[in-house]
């Protein structure tokens, strides 16, 4: 554990936490004192996940979640107030991207509400129960992932996953305000490029120099490492940002400014 426990005797649940962002960022709360609940679909990776955590000293604990499935969602949260008797922390991380490059003609309506199942209504579902659970308690953070893409539009690009990311950031103004007054804050970091396992893999046969490509785009020359992006989590988690809400953190190397 570090000596740095900023979250001794908070409950973090982080959705999506098996893997990537939601993996460091589950990490970095255990690191930093918190209990750990981590949902996710698959329930394999999400006992490899409370393993990794509990054999570095850290409390974790995983529920199985659909985030497509309002009575799931409303399970997890349900679930962590049980074994844990608090929640304190939720980041909202859990997103699929669908295809990121269909023009609007293109577009398939199976996708596209597949999409928003999950980013946004799925997202919605979790914060309706998280901020019930904290308005009990007197307080608490919630986080959502967005993107770069809450930010920007792109050509040959629209898609579910840039109109789900453009959401996420009005659901998240919206519960800023509604949370204010009850010591609720909610706030959004907006990764760029990230280099996660799938994008690694993604690029194992890149021979035709996409990597550099998006690198080139990037004004710091490389993509970010998850544990760069749950860094971004943690700060606007912790007490440090005790006066900032309905704030949206890009975290991308200098992509968007």
């Amino acid at each position: 554990m570090a000596e740095r426990a900023r979250f001794a005797g908070k409950v973090a649940l982080v959705t999506g936490g098996t893997a990537g962002i939601g993996l460091a960022t589950a990490k970095g709360f255990a690191a930093e004192g918190a209990k750990v609940v981590v949902a996710a679909r698959r329930g394999d990776l999400g006992d490899q996940t409370v393993d990794a955590i509990k054999a570095a000293g850290g409390e974790a604990y995983f529920i199985q979640t659909d985030m497509a499935d309002p009575d799931s969602i409303a399970a997890m949260v349900a679930g962590t107030v049980e074994k844990y008797g608090a929640l304190d922390i939720a980041f909202n991380n859990a997103g699929i991207t669908g295809d990121t490059t269909v023009p609007i003609f293109e577009a398939s309506d199976t996708e596209f509400d597949e999409v928003m199942a999950i980013n946004v209504r799925g997202v919605r579902h979790a914060i309706k129960h998280q901020f019930r659970v904290m308005m009990e308690k007197g307080g608490g953070s919630i986080i959502i992932c967005g993107s770069t893409a809450s930010l920007r539009g792109g050509a040959g690009r629209a898609s579910a996953y840039y109109t789900s990311k453009h959401a996420v950031i009005g659901l998240m103004k919206q519960v800023a305000m509604d949370g204010a007054s009850r010591n609720i804050r909610c706030n959004a970091v907006l990764p760029g490029m990230v280099m996660t396992e799938t994008l690694r893999k993604s690029f194992e046969n890149d021979t035709m120099g996409k990597l550099d490509l998006l690198k080139s785009r990037i004004p710091m020359g490389r993509p970010g490492l998850p544990e760069e992006i749950a860094a971004g989590v943690l700060f606007l988690a912790s007490d440090e940002a005790s006066y900032i809400t309905g704030v949206g953190l890009s975290v991308d190397g200098g992509t968007v400014i």
